[in-house]
């Protein structure tokens, strides 16, 4: 039986379970080495990982061209961002501070003429150098000055400066510049946020509407045996994690890991040795890592679980609100969801607790890095150390020898790098939890229906003669027949009465009709067709059932009689209603058949639902019509007006009534009485009546004892 511990469908068979595929109730987190409430989670190495991300891509096809266009959007953005990074850097600390001048390209960024331009970008790297270890002097009005080494030695050009008009005329352009780039950036990530996000949710309606589907094809025998709030967290927040998917496990590992190459090329055009000493404080942080992720992906597990049943405890609790309160058993439920909540509450505690643990110690590694940059970068700032690769962009950007530009780019890529680490670590962590999730997700998705339709099915017959049950043999659970060998069959023009004890088959019998289960032997057939040779939607379409549970929806009447049909109009919904004697009350409503119902039509009394379920039925105008314990809630008069019109509505339709009634039985043409799985005797009320020693005889006796009729 699937449970809420599983994650793929193989998972029942792991050690632990009891015989009959349960697992024990699972225990409350204790403390924070607790760790029962899961065995070993899943193994999520690469492969799976990259397995699980590629199931995504039938739920994002639909949206490829969106998603390229924000991947396109986010790769441009962050390339223009570094790059205007580094131009404004260099124009605030070397062209404004310092009044080194402008390169050509910043000139034309900034509209201004030539006279702010370097004479001879190829020398200013030389320039630059001889200038920073003070080889030469500048002399009033610009003009170069001779060495001080001596009078034979040859002069070194100095480039001319900016004057102080200029740089102040390139400060306020370059503030310019920045305002704007502020206000457009603003302005555009805005609308980009909602965009990207429209994008993502439906990535993420699409895989959700897969799973609601994959779940209403699957047999009743998965839903009886599994929770509904399990579900529906795994609908509702495991599904979610598609999107996740994109932006923290492909979008945030490639820009971080992008981030990190750019950092590191740009640490190393300063100086390789530096670049080498932060690669060498990633292998602490690599096997930190690799240390840390069972148990996350351990806690990440446990935190999915404790919140799985958490909802399934609320669902449970509110759909009995009216058994809890007619109990006074309110202080059970809510001792039930205190306790489910404090595991939830523990297990997402417990889960960021060894996050952030684990970013202490890559924080702390990250903190000693830059502890020791700063020294190396300031001892060499004062020395005035030329840099590795500054001479190769000197016509680009100036940072040839190590000045307080180079320091500020440099200390904010060492501490950019140590951020990105912990980023990086942080994503590897929620991805765990991520594809955790979608373990779950598609778990769902990779059920596989018991009941399937043929590779040719047979189209459903134009004018139903026969329907027929032969030899058939059905268990919800394996050895244990609940129908033991059934012989049965019902010709169209009459109502068949399945009575019997509780637990005798009667509903079961029905609900292979309508192939929500298939038979475990034998065959359900009608006019002679196998009904397993019929596709499932084109029976049920043929095949309409009043349930014993009259579920209602929070909609109008019209649309509570209409669920299901597509196509009824008014006139179908009235008439159906009229079959049902349902149009008396629904009359009286303050809108009539446009009244909105409370929830599960509450405001309604049982008899009321009870009529609103079987006009549904009717108005899908079936040549097969189950009505399970269709009168149970009617008075009498009620009954015999609703088995009269029913009567005269199914003429050359095949009806079949499940129901202990005694006044429905009677009405009845052919009455099957089921005992242990088995039909003991069949014929009609008068027939089966007659033998004095017969099971029907004792069973309506027991029954008209039981009801308290004379």
């Amino acid at each position: 039986m699937p449970s809420e511990l599983d994650i793929r469908a193989n998972d029942r068979d792991r050690p632990g379970s009891t015989p009959d595929g349960k697992r024990d109730p699972l225990p409350l987190v204790a403390g924070y080495n607790d760790m029962r409430l899961v065995e070993a989670p899943p193994e999520l190495g690469f492969r799976r990982m990259i397995a699980l991300a590629l199931r995504t891509w039938p739920y994002m096809r639909p949206m490829l061209i969106h998603i390229v266009v924000v991947l396109a959007f986010i790769f441009s953005g962050s390339v223009a961002g570094l790059v205007g990074f580094f131009v404004g850097v260099d124009l605030m600390h070397n062209k404004v501070l310092i009044g080194e001048k402008l390169q050509p390209i910043q000139a034309t960024v900034l509209f201004v003429g030539d006279e702010y331009v370097t004479t001879d970008p190829q020398k200013l790297g030389q320039i630059r150098r001889t200038k920073a270890k003070g080889a030469g002097g500048k002399k009033p009005g610009g003009a170069t000055a001779a060495a001080a080494t001596g009078p034979d030695k040859a002069a070194t050009p100095v480039e001319p400066e900016l004057t102080k008009d200029q740089r102040r005329t390139v400060r306020n352009r370059l503030l310019m510049w920045t305002v704007f780039a502020g206000v457009v950036g603003g302005l555009f990530g805005a609308a980009f946020g909602y965009y990207s996000m429209w994008v993502w949710q439906c990535v993420n309606q699409n895989l959700r509407v897969a799973m609601i589907e994959r779940a209403e094809s699957l047999s009743l025998k998965y839903h009886d045996n599994s929770r509904v709030g399990d579900a529906i967290f795994r609908v509702y927040q495991d599904s979610a994690m598609i999107v996740n998917l994109i932006q923290s496990a492909i979008i945030g590992p490639a820009m971080t890991v992008y981030g990190l190459a750019v950092g590191l090329a740009i640490i190393a055009a300063f100086d390789p040795w530096f670049a080498l000493m932060v690669v060498l404080v990633g292998f602490p942080v690599g096997w930190t890592i690799i240390k840390s992720t069972p148990r996350i992906r351990r806690r990440a597990l446990i935190n999915r679980v404790a919140n799985s049943r958490l909802t399934s405890r609320i669902q449970e609790a509110f759909t009995a609100v009216k058994v809890v309160k007619a109990n006074r058993a309110e202080s059970r439920i809510f001792e039930q969801f205190d306790e489910d909540s404090r595991n939830a509450l523990s297990a997402a505690y417990f889960l960021r607790l060894d996050m952030v643990l684990v970013t202490l110690i890559v924080a702390l590694l990250g903190t000693g890095l830059v502890i020791v940059s700063e020294y190396l970068m300031v001892f060499w700032v004062i020395e005035q150390r030329e840099t590795f690769l500054g001479a190769l962009v000197a016509g680009i950007i100036g940072f040839v020898v190590w000045n307080y530009g180079a320091l500020d780019v440099a200390r904010n890529r060492v501490r950019g790098l140590a951020g990105s680490a912990r980023g990086l670590l942080g994503i590897w962590m929620r991805m765990q939890d991520l594809f955790l999730a979608l373990e779950r997700a598609f778990y769902l998705l990779e059920l596989e229906p018991d009941v399937t339709d043929p590779a040719n099915p047979v189209p459903f017959p134009a004018r139903i003669e026969t329907v027929a049950w032969r030899s058939v043999r059905f268990g919800y659970e394996a050895g244990k027949d609940v129908l033991a060998g059934i012989d049965l069959a019902a010709s169209a023009g009459t109502v068949t009465a399945i009575v019997g004890g509780t637990g005798a088959g009667k509903s079961t019998l029905m609900t292979l009709l309508l192939r929500l289960y298939d038979p475990d032997e034998g065959t359900v057939s009608i006019n002679g067709v196998d009904l397993k040779d019929m596709a499932v939607s084109d029976l049920r379409a043929h095949v309409g059932i009043a349930l014993q549970k009259n579920v209602l929806f929070a909609a109008t009447v019209a649309n509570n009689i209409a669920f299901g049909t597509a196509n009824a109009d008014r006139g179908a919904i009235e008439a159906a209603a009229r079959v049902a004697c349902a149009d008396d009350f629904i009359l009286e409503m303050a809108n009539g058949y446009d009244t909105e119902l409370g929830e599960r039509g509450g405001k309604l009394s049982s008899g009321q639902r009870q009529r609103l379920s079987i006009a549904r039925a009717v108005v899908r105008d079936t040549p097969v019509l189950i009505l399970d314990e269709p009168t149970a809630s009617l008075d009498a008069r009620t009954e015999q007006r609703v088995l009269a019109n029913l009567a005269e509505w199914g003429r050359d339709r095949v009806i079949f009534l499940i129901t202990h009634r005694l006044s429905t039985i009677r009405n009845a043409d052919r009455i099957a009485l089921i005992e242990d799985g088995r039909i003991v005797e069949y014929g009609t009320h008068d027939q089966l009546i007659a033998d004095a020693d017969g099971r029907y005889r004792a069973f309506v006796d027991a029954e008209t004892v039981g009801s308290g009729a004379a």
